[in-house]
């Protein structure tokens, strides 16, 4: 990754003097072979910029390669086993020591899709808190519902065995009359939070621990940036105890990395090589087509001529969403289409459907574009291109790839280092040059599939999904 003026994982520009920092790769042959916990099978580095000067690389915290390495408490390391983690992913093996380590440190972390983020903030909510206090105590925001509903699930299945009470900050998911919430961990939205916040019905004194997820999108002017600086504003401010502060996310565009430095200042910085941000299991294609109806005749031959366990097809506009679902499900494919007109209980209702295999394609706008995990996904569609222009009105015009949310997009498949395809849809000039340019960004070919030939386009499909 290119490193900007603000010094975003740059140990030579970090603000602590005489940062220490530490760059590793793991050979194949020294990782879990079980599909269940072998997170990233590829060899891959990560950076480390420490901003604690003190911190001590011959310490046997350092880096742990086991989960009883890091002291935790018996129920937890039951919960994590449960889990099926018999080791710390690569990402963990460096973060937990940092994340656990006292006095509390704050952290930004990057790295793909599928290393096992979630479970390094969850573990570390988990072993912050104090489970006889019944108030809240850690504070975790996400971009979508759907995502908030899939870290929760994180913390009660790792959590199983403790005595931790949690509630959602979700659009509909709290009753208008609640008055005191007594749950130690709090996973929500925004908007929400800074409702609960406002009518006192969380206090925040106990606050320990603030986490962002999809922390990109949550700092980002054009998305949820404001609300989530009014929810940290909300936080009390105490010299001698503060808050610590952990963003985590796939991707961190150039313009919002200054703003995660102040946001969490004095951070501890991991970072995934950015070249390794798409991940290497993804086979991606684009799909030349003559117009955008033509676009529609080739996704329902694709999926007639593919045997696809599931899918997720990404559109630009809800109505496109809804068309193709009709359609598709006119012609007999189980189809469901998600995105934010819906109301609160469809859009929970189709997610848990789809997550248990009764709808085997999943139409959707941005809506669960970031942080979703269905490890049975081994297809990703990019109907429509994501545009900078679709991230908000502050965009403009702006017709240019949101590379960001494309590396979001297809990180929805080859979850945790298994196989997956993304194919993307061109059907014009601008497409084409929008397509050129992806491909540019990320330095890696995308396969022409010709749609005039369907013998062909099912050879190609067929050996890519073996």
């Amino acid at each position: 990754m290119e490193k900007d003026a603000d010094g975003f994982f740059n140990p030579a520009k970090d603000a602590a003097p005489a940062a220490e920092t530490a760059t590793e790769s793991k050979p194949e042959a020294e990782r879990p072979k079980s599909p269940e916990n072998d997170l990233i099978k590829s060899s891959f580095e990560v950076t480390v910029t420490l901003a604690d000067q003190q911190a001590d690389p011959n310490s046997p915290l350092y880096s742990a390669k086991t989960f009883e390495e890091l002291g935790l408490a018996e129920d937890l390391l039951k919960g994590i086993y449960d889990m099926g983690f018999s080791k710390p992913s690569k990402i963990q093996e460096r973060a937990l020591p940092l994340l656990l380590a006292n006095p509390p440190t704050n952290m930004i972390g990057q790295s793909q899709s599928g290393t096992g983020k979630t479970a390094a903030f969850v573990l570390t909510m988990l072993s912050r808190i104090d489970y006889n206090l019944h108030k809240p105590q850690a504070i975790c925001l996400a971009p979508s519902r759907e995502l908030a509903r899939q870290i929760m699930s994180v913390v009660i299945t790792m959590g199983k065995y403790t005595s931790v009470q949690t509630e959602y900050a979700i659009k509909d998911n709290l009753p208008r009359d609640a008055s005191n919430i007594t749950a130690q961990i709090i996973v929500g939205n925004p908007g929400t939070m800074i409702d609960l916040m406002r009518r006192k019905v969380l206090d925040t004194t106990h606050v320990k621990v603030f986490v962002l997820d999809e922390a990109d999108n949550m700092l980002d002017q054009d998305g949820l940036g404001d609300q989530t600086l009014r929810v940290k504003n909300l936080l009390p401010k105490n010299p001698t105890q503060p808050i610590q502060i952990i963003l985590f996310s796939a991707t961190f565009p150039d313009h919002v990395r200054s703003f995660a430095n102040k946001f969490a200042p004095k951070a501890n910085k991991i970072e995934l090589q950015k070249e390794e941000l798409s991940v290497d299991s993804i086979r991606q294609f684009y799909m030349d087509c003559k117009n955008e109806e033509h676009k529609y005749d080739i996704l329902v031959q694709l999926y007639s001529l593919l045997t696809i366990g599931q899918s997720i097809i990404f559109c630009k506009h809800r109505h496109t969403a809804d068309r193709i679902s009709q359609r598709m499900t006119a012609e007999g494919h189980k189809v469901a289409s998600l995105h934010g007109a819906k109301n609160a209980n469809e859009r929970d209702a189709i997610i848990d459907r789809f997550r248990e295999g009764k709808e085997k394609v999943l139409i959707t706008t941005n809506v669960i574009a970031r942080g979703i995990d269905i490890l049975q996904v081994n297809m990703v569609v990019n109907y429509d291109l994501p545009l900078m222009n679709d991230r908000g009105p502050a965009s403009g015009n702006d017709s240019r790839p949101d590379i960001e949310t494309y590396i979001h997009r297809i990180g929805r498949t080859g979850r945790f280092g298994r196989k997956g395809i993304s194919i993307n849809f061109v059907h014009d000039k601008q497409t084409w040059l929008q397509m050129d340019a992806i491909e540019k960004a990320l330095g890696r070919k995308i396969v022409r599939i010709e749609t005039n030939d369907l013998d062909e386009m099912e050879e190609t499909m067929k050996k890519a999904l073996k």
